[in-house]
């Protein structure tokens, strides 16, 4: 409770020309509350926004109560207490209900007040200036406590909410991961499924942080995985459904095109938008995408999966695959004795790693001699030599464009029979 000085006016006595504040704001309050109703609309979007039956009856009738609880402060110099501000609590908390933004509601409280400041400040007279000081102190005090109830009425409300929208989406995606009970999970998260999804499979190098002595690396990689997170919703219209941990891992994004419709300008976007979650992240996303009708996302994960695996065993860079990007490796990958047959080529140098490391840095490097012989800080010569010993393990002589083709399909076929 404020305390006054000797000199200044008791909140219960403050008069603006001779007239007692609070008798003047409990006059007109139900005139002041259609004001101020009138001001959310014309300067606050998200008010305007509203239903003009919600803004006449209920947005003024809370106007009305706040007015008569400041009333009701200056009658009595005494600032509401919890179980005052429980009516606030409550109006914050269907206002978050609503959808409106807290910065709107917030503001509000402070528009409010500012109508109520305008309508007494007129009747008061040069003498009045210790009394217009208390006001506006007291009114800060008000606001102050006012505010912190509808934050917190507010935040109630968003994080019950949340908790429930929360468990509602990750039961749709569990369903359209699992493949059955889609649309139902759909109704009960309060969804309309999209025509389709871009089936993302992620991986996400570790950052820099996570990597650096002296720096708690669970605390980086949380760092990024929440940018991540952010960076990818910022960018999509309509809810992205992930299981994302700090690695990576399965995101669908909705799009309203059919799953053989989408449109080169789309697959162009996607890649940008994996670009900047490169560079936001600050760590290197490579990507496996395919698209697909919500039945269709458990067989677009696995490819997905497939197509990313694919390209990264084939050394390309981080960045967004489909399976139009992969075809020739992809295929060399699947299971059967023709890829068995073509990984048994290289089998002679699995006990002797720094042949096969040369074969993969010669191809790597264009067949350029010299590059990869600085890549690899050897002298050229001993490039040859080693080349020459690949060829005779293995009878592929990498440096013949007639065996290119051969080298190519077997070194992926030998990735292909050792990834998990």
């Amino acid at each position: 409770m404020p305390q006054w000085t000797v000199t200044e006016p008791k909140p219960a006595g403050i008069t603006f020309g001779g007239v007692p504040v609070a008798r003047h704001l409990s006059r007109y309050a139900q005139d002041l509350a259609v004001r101020v109703v009138d001001q959310l609309a014309e300067q606050l979007p998200a008010y305007a926004a509203l239903p003009r039956e919600q803004l006449r009856s209920d947005i003024v009738r809370v106007a009305y109560q706040s007015i008569r609880s400041f009333v009701a402060v200056l009658e009595s110099g005494q600032l509401p207490d919890a179980g005052q501000l429980a009516a606030i609590e409550e109006s914050a908390a269907r206002r978050a209900e609503e959808g409106l933004r807290l910065g709107a509601v917030v503001s509000a409280y402070h528009l409010g007040a500012q109508v109520c400041v305008d309508e007494v400040t007129p009747l008061a007279a040069p003498a009045d200036l210790p009394a217009v000081l208390t006001l506006n102190q007291l009114m800060l005090r008000y606001l102050q406590r006012v505010t912190a109830a509808g934050v917190d009425g507010y935040f109630q409300e968003r994080q019950a909410a949340f908790g429930e929208e929360h468990s509602a989406r990750q039961a749709l995606l569990d369903a359209l991961l699992d493949g059955r009970g889609v649309r139902d999970a759909a109704g009960r998260a309060g969804l309309r499924l999209p025509r389709g999804y871009l089936v993302l499979s992620l991986a996400v190098a570790p950052h820099p942080d996570e990597l650096a002595p002296g720096v708690d690396s669970a605390v980086a990689a949380r760092r990024k995985l929440r940018r991540l997170r952010v960076e990818l919703e910022r960018h999509v219209r309509g809810v992205v459904l992930s299981a994302l941990t700090t690695d990576g891992g399965p995101a669908l994004l909705p799009t309203e095109s059919a799953p053989g419709e989408v449109r080169p300008a789309t697959w162009e976007w996607l890649a940008g938008v994996l670009s900047h979650l490169t560079r936001v992240t600050g760590a290197q996303v490579t990507a496996g995408v395919a698209a697909t009708a919500p039945e269709g996302v458990p067989d677009a994960v696995r490819l997905a999966d497939e197509v990313r695996a694919v390209a990264t065993g084939a050394g390309r860079p981080p960045g967004l695959y489909r399976l139009a990007d992969v075809l020739l490796e992809y295929q060399l990958t699947r299971p059967g004795p023709a890829r068995d047959e073509l990984a048994a080529l290289l089998a002679p140098l699995a006990a002797r790693p720094e042949l096969l490391a040369t074969l993969r840095a010669y191809l790597a490097h264009g067949m350029d001699r010299r590059g990869t012989a600085r890549a690899l800080s050897v002298h050229p010569n001993t490039l040859d030599y080693r080349l020459r010993r690949v060829t005779a393990f293995t009878g592929l002589d990498a440096t013949r464009a007639a065996d290119l083709a051969r080298v190519h399909a077997a070194l992926t076929a030998w990735d292909a029979t050792r990834r998990p």
